[in-house]
């Protein structure tokens, strides 16, 4: 059976980003949406948490895929970057 892959999305028009295996793509998603739950990080925060889940149940590079998928969300406006300094991500409201 082949692994099915997923286009990722990236924020800035005109770039592309990677095709990933959809299992990976999920999981990862999956722990970067819990890691902003309710509060904002900072990019280094946000992936040093990422890590920490993950770390022992994921094959790969966490902090590739984490960017990968991090920039498809952005791109999906399922998360936004802050304006403050220094930049921070955050689950991105429905309003």
């Amino acid at each position: 059976m082949k692994n099915e892959k997923i286009q990722t999305l990236h924020p800035l028009p005109g770039k592309t980003n990677k095709s990933i295996a959809l299992d990976k793509y999920n999981f990862i998603k999956e722990h970067l949406l819990k890691a902003l739950g309710k509060k904002q990080l900072t990019h280094t925060e946000l992936m040093e948490a990422l890590y920490s889940r993950v770390k022992d149940k994921f094959e790969g590079g966490v902090q590739w895929y984490g960017e990968t998928v991090k920039l498809d969300l952005e791109a999906r406006k399922i998360i936004e970057r802050t304006t403050t300094k220094p930049e921070k991500y955050r689950l991105k409201t429905t309003s």
